[in-house]
């Protein structure tokens, strides 16, 4: 392929394609780029398809390398490992736009590979993969329904701006990725700050303007290397299968998915048994040179296919005609809703259970010390540690089925970080509540929405817990039937409805405004109108989930769990942090051992002490300020004797803080020898005489009033 070089530029800022010059094998190639960010984004199409299989097999994998910062990775190998949660998060972003893009008869294997060759501290490589992906694509030459592009979207004071840098995005409001095609929008993912919907609407029509401006751009690349989109024909169907089928289950599908007071477990057995009954039995005792046995023989998965084809068909029309859901629901109708929360003893420290309909979420919120904060190394973006982690589990049972446990997949990092994001605006500052928090959603039953559910089970959990969050969040998912003009958004989807149905379009927010988004398509794009429907629509739906949420807890609870640590904080002098740690950690071990408290000290003096008794965690506090405190001429102290010279006695005033009694100054009169005065480990009262140039303590024991004394061993006691 020929080389080319082409630009374009929007809000100041360039973007630059570049084919034909590097990985010339792959099918398609593009280094992406923008400001000293570069992505190679690379589109190989495997030459055979697949046997045996029913679906498409793509495979998107972004990959970083630490070079592209000049860093060289940790660890024994030092090289790049396990990929970290925020590559397989943009392998999701680029995937989820790209996916209802390609014909679904594909068989091929397609794999698409974004790698980030470069980046600065401005750009991040996020939105430029997505583009890249569709460039890529276009040049491979496979059946595409592109091209599709990517912005990001910010928002600063009241200032909408395209693909902001990192220090925009956190100084503002919103983080708003959208994607879409020349049909519309394909792909929503955002972050907000309570924004209200209004807002969040301007902002996708704000990124979708600039989106077109992208896909422009790459129909001009296509025109300069006189490509064309690829068709290629699907492959046959069995019209005489198709009509078997509708013949004999149109009528008894439509028997089933009108049975309102069915649930999914009763509905799938009767669907199957539907299909079983009706076609794969009556299949089974025709002769065997029939054309129809031939066919389902040659194709054992025809008969599903088409069985599904036809639900499917069958339950977006009554969807569409009737305005009635298989549950008997009308299309703005939330499902039963049931929220519990302390339903686990006190050691865990803060629980919520949260039920819509057969989906059934347990959140479980633990409070932590800074020292629990997770640290983000070895990737390329600033973010350096998280005080906030959720994580998401989905056990097979949840769904009925038996499968091998394994480590959370993309699904499950995807829906966690959907969630955290939900929940993140209204946290606590780190100055207000210097906990960590981390909550665990553990998928018990699902039927549509777990996401959701587990934000709202987290909401639960942290008010539990007594987190002050500034406002409890609540989650719906929105879905949409489309057929020809005719469209139907649909309120809280269920399972089928999501399986079945065009859009999963995801809302999170407060009573103020929304706090994350994240639409997802199975159609090719979707007019700005459709979008601010379902967001309006959302809204009340998510205020009747609140209401059923505070029904449960009011408020969080003015206490924290009894097994949860208790942080205090003591701000010292950072030229003092060596003091408290001491040589090879040995002082703040020793203040650990004495009191059972864990101490984590900041590189600007903050020193955060937790223990499960207060108690403790004060004893160590005031251990810690002592051996910090800036010690005045004048101080009266109770200190302990700890050697003797000839000439005076030495004397810890305070933790690492040693001064000298001259003999003079050990009584009234002479004195012919400190030991009889004072012997090593001695507990008496001193006062700060002097202090030398050079930081030295003299000490007397003369002049001291009563009352310093008194006031001095009063302290000494706690």
């Amino acid at each position: 392929m020929q080389q080319l070089d082409k630009s374009i530029s929007f809000d100041g800022r360039d973007i630059r394609l570049r084919v034909g010059m590097l990985a010339p094998q792959a099918s398609g190639s593009v280094l992406i780029q923008s400001g000293d960010t570069a992505v190679l984004v690379t589109v190989t199409r495997s030459k055979s398809a697949k046997e045996g299989i029913d679906f498409l097999p793509l495979l998107v994998d972004y990959e970083e390398r630490l070079y592209a910062a000049g860093r060289i990775p940790g660890g024994f190998l030092r090289r790049e490992g396990r990929p970290p949660e925020k590559a397989t998060l943009i392998s999701r972003l680029i995937d989820r736009p790209m996916r209802p893009l390609f014909p679904q008869w594909l068989r091929e294997d397609i794999q698409i590979v974004a790698t980030t060759l470069s980046m600065d501290e401005e750009v991040p490589p996020d939105v430029l993969a997505v583009t890249g992906a569709s460039v890529g694509t276009l040049l491979a030459g496979i059946p595409f329904y592109g091209p599709m592009a990517a912005v990001r979207v910010g928002l600063i004071g009241d200032d909408f701006i395209i693909n902001p840098t990192y220090k925009e995005v956190e100084q503002g409001d919103l983080d708003l990725v959208v994607a879409g095609t020349t049909e519309g929008v394909v792909m929503v993912e955002a972050s907000a700050n309570q924004l209200p919907e209004q807002d969040i609407i301007e902002a996708i029509d704000f990124g979708y303007e600039a989106v077109r401006d992208l896909i422009a751009a790459q129909k001009e690349l296509m025109e300069d290397l006189n490509l064309s989109l690829v068709s290629e024909e699907p492959p046959p169907v069995n019209e005489d299968l198709e009509k078997l089928i509708a013949d004999r289950a149109t009528e008894k599908i439509k028997q089933v998915l009108t049975q309102y007071d069915l649930d999914k477990e009763g509905r799938d057995t009767a669907l199957d048994e539907i299909k079983a009954t009706e076609i794969e039995n009556y299949i089974a005792e025709l002769p065997e040179e029939d054309p129809l046995k031939v066919a389902t023989t040659e194709d054992g998965k025809a008969v599903g296919k088409i069985f599904k084809g036809l639900t499917k068909k069958l339950m977006r029309r009554q969807i569409v005609e009737e305005g009635i859901r298989v549950d008997g629901r009308t299309l703005d109708q939330v499902r039963p809703i049931s929220c519990q929360t302390g339903i686990l003893p006190a050691r865990v420290h803060g629980t919520g259970l949260f039920k819509r309909g057969l989906t059934q979420v347990l959140s479980i919120a633990t409070l932590g010390t800074p020292g629990d904060a997770q640290e983000l190394a070895d990737d390329l973006h600033p973010e350096s540690e998280k005080r906030y982690i959720h994580h998401y589990n989905f056990p097979p049972y949840s769904v009925g089925e038996t499968k091998p446990l394994r480590s959370p997949g993309r699904r499950e990092i995807g829906h966690g970080a959907l969630a955290e994001r939900s929940i993140l605006p209204v946290l606590p500052t780190k100055a207000e509540f210097p906990y960590v928090l981390r909550v665990v959603s553990e998928i018990l039953s699902s039927n549509g929405s777990t996401s959701m559910g587990s934000v709202c089970g987290s909401t639960l959990a942290l008010m539990d817990a007594g987190v002050p969050i500034a406002k409890p969040v609540s989650g719906a998912a929105m879905g949409l039937i489309r057929e020809g003009e005719e469209v139907r958004i649909l309120t809280d989807i269920q399972g089928i409805e999501d399986f079945l149905g065009d859009m999963d379009f995801k809302v999170a927010g407060t009573d103020s405004g929304i706090t994350a988004l994240q639409m997802d398509m199975k159609i090719t794009g979707l007019s700005m109108e459709t979008i601010a429907k379902a967001i309006e629509q959302a809204l009340p739906a998510r205020m009747h989930i609140l209401e059923k949420m505070l029904e449960a807890i009011a408020q969080p609870r003015p206490n924290l769990s009894p097994f949860a640590p208790r942080l205090l904080t003591l701000k010292i002098d950072p030229e003092s942090i060596g003091m408290v740690i001491g040589p090879g950690g040995k002082t703040i071990k020793s203040i650990t051992e004495q009191t059972g408290a864990k101490i984590d000290i900041n590189d600007d003096g903050t020193v955060t002490i937790s223990a499960i008794e207060g108690e403790k965690a004060e004893q160590a506090k005031k251990i810690i300020y002592n051996m910090t405190r800036k010690l005045d001429e004048g101080d009266v102290y109770v200190g302990k004797v700890t050697r003797i010279i000839p000439i005076g006695a030495f004397v810890e005033v305070l933790p690492g803080k040693e001064g000298m009694i001259h003999i003079s100054q050990l009584a009234e009169g002479r004195v012919g020898k400190v030991e009889d005065e004072v012997a090593v480990g001695d507990e008496i009262v001193v006062k700060v005489r002097e202090i030398d140039n050079k930081g030295r303590l003299n000490l007397t024991r003369l002049g001291i009033h009563p009352e310093e004394a008194s006031a001095a061993r009063e302290a000494a006691m706690g």
